[in-house]
Formats: C-alpha cells, structure tokens, sequence
C-alpha cells in the first residue's frame, strides 16, 4: 500500500479567510458545526454561522483589523439571525473598539478560543425554523457540490 505524500499545508488567502478557518475549528471543538459566508437574507453575509448541539444559533465576524472593523456598515443587522453575536480578531487587534456588549472570540489559522460570551438573545420559533432551513440548504448544498462538482452545472 502507498503511503500518502506529505503535502504543505495551503492556507487561505486572505487574513478574513484565515480568521473563518480557526474559528470554525475552534468552534468544532464545542461541538457547533460551522458554515462560512452564508447569506441569511438578502443584503446580509455572515462570516460564519454556527450552529450548537441544542440548536443554539451564532453569528461570528471576523475582523482582520482596525480599517476592516470600521468598513463594517451591516453588522447591526446580523443581530436578528442569531442567539449570540461575536468578533472574531487576532491577538494584535485593537479589542478595545469592539463594542463591549457583543462576544469576542480570539482566533488564528489553527484555532479560537471565546474569551467573552456574548448576551443571548433567543431567536423566536419563526427565525429560527428559516435561520435552520437556510444553514442546512447552504450546507447540503455545498457538501453536494464537494462530491459532485458537476452537479451545479
């Protein structure tokens, strides 16, 4: 049997992208699943959506830096589609401009770790079936064109 070869590892690109990846392993080891870039409704973007063991729905945004934070115009409005909001920023960020009503959450390429819980605010029954119906679509979805590249064709 071939052994595998050792391959470098390919890291994203871009310093957001890298923010998304540790936050998402970090997550993974409190038991959420994670779905990047997911669109919950029209004009809104997530970074990440991560969804818990008991249903519970987060939102993290991943700020790269100080000019990242202060371009970020829609962040309020990400608000009504989650339990829970967090930051998400490297250890050199200034944490101090992150409002401190919101959760924080310091990550690199390999991992995170939340550092301030952020206040829960329960999505109603109505949010959360669309919220659960948009993550599960967008994740199947994906998983689907992973295995079948053609398919979105």
């Amino acid at each position: 049997m071939d052994m595998p070869v050792d391959r470098p590892e390919i890291l994203p690109a871009l310093p957001g992208q890298r923010l998304q990846r540790g936050v998402c392993r970090g997550l993974r080891a409190l038991d959420f699943v994670c779905v990047e870039e997911l669109i919950p409704t029209s004009g809104l973007r997530v970074d990440v959506m991560a969804l818990g063991p008991r249903g519970e729905v987060w939102v993290v945004e991943c700020k790269s830096g100080r000019a990242d934070y202060r371009a970020d115009r829609k962040w309020q409005g990400y608000l009504d589609w989650c339990d829970r909001f967090f930051w998400a920023v490297d250890a050199d960020f200034p944490v101090d401009l992150l409002p401190p009503d919101t959760g924080l959450i310091l990550a690199d390429p390999y991992d995170a770790e939340v550092v301030r819980m952020a206040p829960e605010t329960p999505l109603s029954g109505a949010r959360r079936k669309v919220v659960l119906r948009t993550f599960a679509r967008a994740a199947a979805g994906r998983l689907q064109l992973m295995r079948d590249p053609g398919a979105g064709v």
